[in-house]
């Protein structure tokens, strides 16, 4: 009896030093778990996904003048490779700093829409491309994530031509476990009317406000359709665009979905259990997210969702 008591005493020793000292324990046993940050790179798009079993995914890689700085945030992450990088359509202001992140990490897969343009910025992504060896795919609807542990589709571009280049946007929705995210690049109202008419499943608790607020995109019935909860809108502070659009921020606060913005919020990180989702920002919104994080409490998140309401309602064109 003595025997057995001591041998189970000495089992469960060594299993509390196992799960002390060896890393895959602790790999194994974390709950499954996703971060999606919303980089505070400008007037720009860039946005990065991770999981706790290491999926890595980044989502567009701001102007040509934030290659660098979206290197060095991956690098904080922790990121040795990635496993996908989607260029949501050819314009500066998403592809510009790809080429510096192609020519920083090994790459799996690229997605990019079949549209192309003639400026200097696109041939140097190509070039990136071309150097990283990874495997391209089409972005279109119907398109899988082709990434173990993550469960993505594409919803659009359904069409083969647009007169603006916009509407060729890659626009991904992720799902983890119960929570969704749609990230919809700058796709303006043709192509969410294509995808209304399509019948998707758009519906996510996150969406990535397309063109960065503009009143070109987040039409009232797309909107209706997606029926967020969080809504984030990339965009620099003081822009030349007029950028977000009073008319969009009066549509998101009619349908009481909490706004989160880079000019003010800095970089924005959500995270998710596949349940519940919490949100943090940086508290350095012009510092191009380099101050420190907060988290945001119940009483903060609703602050902010009626100064969104005010800035709706102080709008002569809402």
């Amino acid at each position: 009896m003595k025997r057995l008591k001591l041998l189970v005493s000495l089992i469960v020793t060594v299993l509390a030093f196992l799960r002390l000292s060896v890393p895959w324990y602790h790999a194994k046993n974390l709950a499954p778990s996703i971060e999606v940050h919303f980089l505070d790179v400008g007037q720009a798009d860039s946005i990065f996904i991770q999981t706790s079993s290491g999926v890595n995914v980044l989502i567009d890689g701001g102007n040509n003048s934030d290659g660098e700085r979206v290197v060095s945030y991956l690098k904080a992450q922790g990121v040795k490779r990635l496993d996908a990088v989607v260029a949501t359509h050819p314009h500066e202001d998403h592809i510009g700093g790809l080429d510096r992140v192609l020519n920083e990490f090994p790459v799996d897969r690229v997605y990019m829409p079949n549209a192309v343009t003639t400026t200097r910025t696109y041939e140097d992504f190509l070039l990136a491309v071309k150097g990283a060896k990874a495997r391209v795919i089409q972005a279109k609807a119907g398109v899988k994530l082709d990434v173990p542990g993550l469960e993505g589709v594409f919803l659009a571009p359904n069409g083969d031509y647009y007169e603006d280049l916009n509407n060729y946007s890659a626009v991904l929705k992720v799902t983890f476990g119960s929570v969704s995210f749609l990230f919809a690049g700058d796709a303006e109202f043709v192509s969410e009317a294509e995808m209304l008419k399509a019948g998707y499943d758009l519906r996510a608790n996150v969406l990535k406000v397309g063109h960065h607020g503009s009143d070109s995109s987040t039409s009232s019935a797309f909107l209706a359709k997606v029926s967020p909860e969080y809504a984030v809108i990339c965009v620099g502070a003081g822009n030349d665009f007029g950028h977000p659009s009073d008319t969009v921020l009066k549509r998101l606060s009619d349908a009481r979905v909490k706004v989160y913005r880079t000019d003010r919020d800095g970089n924005i990180v959500m995270r998710s259990n596949g349940k519940q989702i919490s949100v943090s920002l940086n508290s350095s919104a012009t510092g191009y997210g380099e101050g420190p994080s907060r988290e945001v409490t119940a009483a903060a998140a609703s602050q902010l969702y009626s100064r969104n309401c005010d800035d709706a309602a102080a709008s002569p064109n809402g």
